[in-house]
């Protein structure tokens, strides 16, 4: 029998690594940071081994121990001492994020991206400020226009604070454009946003409401985040963030939505970033624990499965295991 076209002859282990097509590199990840306002110690995250919150007199050494093993940029998420019906300690010069980030900004060389929402700051969970009578009737959540100005008023605090790059993260309509125009006004034209442009509202979120002890007090976030099922309603919504000034393009979460994170890279030249979120992380752990998996080989796996839909970035809590393997 005669094969001209054998693809086998190109995975032998010498030319395999040559004519490999996707390449993961540690800079293109992103390590969340959790920042803890109301700690004097670091707190262990049950549901995802390895991630502990940090107080901010801790803040520097956590950075420094990702930079340790190649990962370059962080994202910082705040667990503030308060929290109140609007969430104002989101944009207080004193907040938790704030005071981390010029510790960071000041002592290491890391790119500090900032996550902008109000869903940790609020007594209620949700992400801006609520419709009256919202607990009574679920059909009733957040105020849009009303959240913008908050949006606006937090991220110019992280920009004052030191942030490297702003990423809003509500799904509020108009959030790029109000945080563009408050950062312009404010001097800081310069400053990337980094809009979560396509934030499904998926049941792997469910860690890192732990974690930034984020969970909605009274039903969900269906109304604002994107339904599960929709693929071209994303594109609309990337448009509009593009259109409104967004520079970088996030989708949330990764796996499961991979084709939108392909879909963007074809139609748009922005970079883009996919957010490989609590849930896919714990999953894989659990499964490793069992003895089922091998963590290290699925978590770069994964990885690699992003990078390959057309992800420039990679938002991961996996991100200083797989750097120290690259």
């Amino acid at each position: 029998m005669d094969f001209t076209d054998r693809p086998r002859r190109l995975r032998t282990d010498g030319v395999r690594p040559l004519v490999s097509e996707t390449e993961l590199q540690a800079s293109d990840l992103i390590a969340p940071v959790f920042v803890d306002a109301t700690t004097d110690e670091r707190v262990e995250i049950e549901s995802m081994p390895g991630h502990e919150r940090v107080p901010v007199d801790e803040s520097v050494d956590r950075v420094r121990e990702v930079m340790e093993t190649g990962v370059e940029a962080v994202m910082v998420f705040g667990i503030p001492e308060s929290k109140d019906e609007t969430g104002s300690r989101a944009w207080a010069d004193d907040g938790v994020v704030q005071r981390a980030v010029r510790r960071i900004v000041d002592a290491t060389n890391a790119y500090v991206i900032t996550d902008v929402c109000l869903c940790e700051y609020t007594d209620h969970g949700h992400c801006g400020v609520l419709e009256e009578s919202a607990e009574e009737d679920p059909r009733l959540t957040v105020k849009n226009d009303e959240t913008l100005e908050l949006l606006s008023k937090t991220a110019v605090s992280h920009a004052e604070a030191g942030a490297d790059m702003v990423a809003p993260s509500s799904m509020t309509d108009g959030m790029v454009g109000a945080i563009r125009e408050g950062l312009d006004e404010a001097g800081y034209e310069n400053l990337p946003v980094m809009s979560y442009a396509a934030k499904y509202e998926s049941a792997f979120y469910g860690p890192f409401r732990d974690a930034a002890d984020g969970a909605p007090a009274f039903g969900d976030r269906r109304h604002y985040q994107m339904d599960p099922a929709n693929a071209r309603e994303a594109m609309r919504e990337v448009q509009l963030d593009v259109e409104q000034g967004a520079d970088v393009l996030m989708v949330k979460p990764a796996l499961p939505y991979l084709d939108i994170v392909a879909e963007i890279r074809r139609e748009f030249d922005h970079p883009v970033a996919a957010y490989n979120v609590s849930g896919e992380y714990a999953m894989l752990h659990a499964a490793a624990e069992k003895g089922w998996l091998s963590l290290d080989e699925v978590a770069h796996e994964s990885l690699l499965s992003i990078k390959r839909a057309g992800a420039d970035l990679i938002l991961t809590y996996f991100a200083e295991d797989i750097a120290a393997q690259l």
